[in-house]
């Protein structure tokens, strides 16, 4: 059955959520952007069919440590300023879970740094708490990036196990970063998506800024043994996917 990741929400933030603290499992640099220092946190609201972070998101009360945004601010930057990047990031899970903690490790960037801080996130905490993008639009060296679990509501229940209606918590979080003047843009998974699907999708994102549509940034499936096996599960075809090893799949049936 389709769940509420809001439901979700409130189970994992009494796992992961400690005070201002947040459970982290990982701190590392990355090849992303090229090249962002990337703290990987533990839990989310989403059950992704193609999540490469799977275990930390099932298993967040056996892996990871509490951190305070302090703590992995100085992680953060110190792995920044070794490698020479001018990214850094949450990633791993859903950032936007902790809000009090997060709004307090973007601040630190943002006052005292020039680095830029991506956030990337399914949107669907933001399309539910205005308050929490109006103070994203404070700072000035942040960027959104919008993760979009499919093209419509079919694709994202498909692809989440959500219920599809809160497909349109993701499109209302892109509403609301216009609304507020947030640096943003929209991520599709496009491996699962058709032709009428992504039009459904372009013409909505039109209807929120004429430019949107233009901004979108695409990406695929990768195939890592656990992820081909939850596709052969649900008996699902992708369009277009990469293997680990980076060789381009098309129109495959699982």
């Amino acid at each position: 059955m389709p769940y509420d990741p809001f439901v979700k929400l409130k189970r994992i933030q009494r796992i992961v959520c400690k005070g201002i603290k947040r459970k982290y499992y990982r701190f590392r640099s990355g090849k992303w952007y090229g090249g962002i220092a990337t703290a990987d946190c533990c839990g989310c609201i989403l059950k992704c069919i193609f999540c490469w972070s799977d275990y930390p998101r099932d298993n967040p009360d056996k892996v990871g440590k509490f951190y305070s945004p302090e703590s992995v601010f100085k992680r953060l930057y110190s792995i920044a300023l070794a490698k020479r990047y001018s990214l850094v990031r949450v990633s791993g899970n859903e950032p936007t879970v902790h809000k009090q903690h997060l709004i307090e490790l973007i601040r630190l960037f943002d006052e005292r740094t020039d680095l830029t801080f991506m956030l990337e996130t399914s949107g669907i905490i933001l399309g539910n708490d205005e308050d929490f993008v109006k103070q994203l639009s404070n700072f000035k060296n942040l960027h959104v990036r919008v993760s979009l679990k499919g093209a419509d509501h079919e694709e994202f229940q498909m692809l989440t196990g959500a219920d599809g209606k809160f497909f349109e918590y993701q499109l209302k979080s892109l509403e609301l970063l216009e609304k507020y003047g947030v640096s943003y843009h929209p991520a599709l998974m496009i491996s699962f998506s058709t032709k009428r699907s992504l039009r459904y999708l372009v013409e909505r994102l039109y209807e929120i800024n004429k430019e949107l549509p233009q901004r979108i940034e695409t990406e695929v499936a990768i195939l890592y043994p656990h992820v081909i096996e939850r596709l052969r599960s649900k008996h699902l075809r992708v369009t277009i996917a990469v293997t680990k090893d980076g060789k381009v799949i098309k129109d495959k049936q699982f």
